[in-house]
Order: structure tokens, then C-alpha cells, then sequence
């Protein structure tokens, strides 16, 4: 029998439960969807020179992107959950900075939340998920990294 505490969405500690863990996880899945999107999208539709490299970039993020989905998926089913299978909305524009303003944009709020996400796995005891989202966000935070250089701006400060 599993133990009360362990089920519940909020602990006596105040640390997040199983249950919410998996909601959470559930929605940076659905933002990981978003991401396989736009940068799908975007890398093919940037137009002008100046975004021929980001655009060979994107596609590259794409397909990590989708390896964080793996990487969720498989942690959410571990802790009894299904993951999602709806993306997060995707914005458009026919402005190549615009779209890449809105993936740096997306990508520093990816980068809190799985700030969050490591805190929330340790204090429930799982550290190896915690390893997980500690690798899922060292690539976010180079996603976030390209896309600033792109915008020929200093990497936001993330808080």
C-alpha cells in the first residue's frame, strides 16, 4: 500500500506530491510539443540571410526538443501518470525576428519552470529525474542561448 503523504498533491513540508509532480510534468511535456513546433516551422519559414544559420540551428533544437518529450513521457509514466498529447499554442508571424523573439521568449519560460521542476523532483526523493531535467535544461539554456545571439542581443537573465 502506497503511503498517504506520498499521493497526496501537497506534503506536510509543503513540497509538491506525486500527483502534482505529474500534472506539472505534464505541462512542460505540452510545452516541449510547442517547441517541436515552432522550431519545425520557424526554421523553414525564416527568410534573409542574416537567419540562414539559426534557421540550420532550429532544426537541430527541434529534434532535441523532441527528445525532452521522450525523456517526460517516460518520467510521467513512471510515476503513474499519462502524459499529455496536446501542444501548448504556437505563435506565428511573418516577421523573422518576431518568431524568434517568441522562441526566446517560450525558452526562458521553459528554462524557470525546469528550474522548479529540479527542486520539486529532489524534495520528493527522486534524483534521478532531477538528473534528467538538469540535462533537458542545459540544452534549453543553450536553445536560449542561440536564440539571443540570433536576435544580436545579451542572454535574458533568467529569474
Amino acid at each position: 500500500m502506497k503511503d498517504k503523504k506520498e499521493n497526496s498533491d501537497v506534503s506536510s513540508a509543503g513540497a509538491i506530491g506525486r500527483d502534482e509532480l505529474v500534472k506539472l510534468l505534464n505541462e512542460d511535456l505540452s510545452r516541449e510539443y510547442q517547441a517541436i513546433i515552432s522550431y519545425v516551422v520557424y526554421s523553414q519559414v525564416l527568410k534573409g540571410a542574416e537567419f540562414m544559420n539559426i534557421a540550420g540551428e532550429l532544426e537541430k533544437h527541434a529534434g532535441e526538443e523532441l527528445a525532452h518529450a521522450l525523456v517526460l513521457s517516460n518520467q510521467i509514466d513512471y510515476l503513474g501518470g499519462m502524459p499529455v498529447v496536446h501542444p501548448k499554442p504556437v505563435r506565428t508571424s511573418e516577421k523573422a525576428r518576431e518568431m524568434l523573439r517568441f522562441d526566446l521568449e517560450n525558452e526562458a519560460e521553459t528554462i524557470r519552470n525546469y528550474r522548479e521542476r529540479v527542486h520539486q523532483c529532489e524534495d520528493l526523493g527522486e534524483f534521478a529525474m532531477a538528473e534528467h531535467i538538469r540535462e533537458i535544461l542545459m540544452d534549453e539554456q543553450d536553445h536560449l542561448i542561440a536564440l539571443a545571439t540570433a536576435l544580436g542581443e545579451n542572454v535574458p537573465v533568467i529569474k
